[in-house]
């Protein structure tokens, strides 16, 4: 991974994602700023950045999961672009998605793709506000028998979602904060 891969994806994160004025966000509060991360993780060099980054991670971590996933469609991104930053390590992750609601046809299924009960998890997120879509993610997982090692966010609005994941006991690791970006 190249040195300055941090310092590229807060730029990314600056030039495609932030906006300014006046929002609400999915948690209900108002912001003066909004993190729509979708225009970073859904852009092939926002793929390649945090893939990598991530994937390294999860290694420094100590974490090694089985698969990787969160809550669609935030979440999606992240978990494919670090599934596909493993391929050919010692350790290639698959990547799920959790579905905000069970489907009401076929298997009708809450997590689709890459997930076995019993499998070690890392729930990934794009961002960080209150917790509250990690929480229904690891909820889901753990609900279908998964083990959810920890949370990666891409960025954490530092606006208290990390805090309250860590005092449920859950490691979270991120790669930018709102701080780095010139937010706070």
């Amino acid at each position: 991974m190249a040195e300055g891969a941090p310092l590229r994806l807060r730029r990314l994160l600056l030039d495609r994602s932030v906006r300014r004025g006046d929002f609400v966000l999915a948690s209900g509060q108002r912001s003066s700023y909004y993190i729509d991360c979708r225009l970073t993780t859904m852009s092939a060099e926002g793929q390649g950045l945090i893939g990598a980054l991530g994937w390294q991670a999860i290694r420094d971590a100590g974490w090694r999961p089985r698969a990787v996933g969160g809550l669609t469609m935030g979440a999606d991104p992240v978990a494919y672009a670090v599934a596909a930053a493993s391929f050919g390590t010692d350790l290639v992750v698959d990547a799920f998605s959790v579905r905000k609601e069970a489907k009401t046809h076929g298997t009708g299924r809450v997590i689709e793709g890459c997930f076995t009960a019993g499998d070690d998890t890392v729930i990934v997120e794009d961002v960080i506000t209150t917790g509250g879509s990690a929480r229904r993610a690891i909820a889901a997982v753990e609900g279908a028998g998964g083990r959810v090692l920890g949370v990666l966010a891409v960025v954490d609005r530092e606006e208290g979602g990390r805090a309250t994941l860590e005092r449920e006991g859950r490691k979270v690791v991120v790669l930018v904060g709102a701080g780095e970006l010139g937010l706070k």
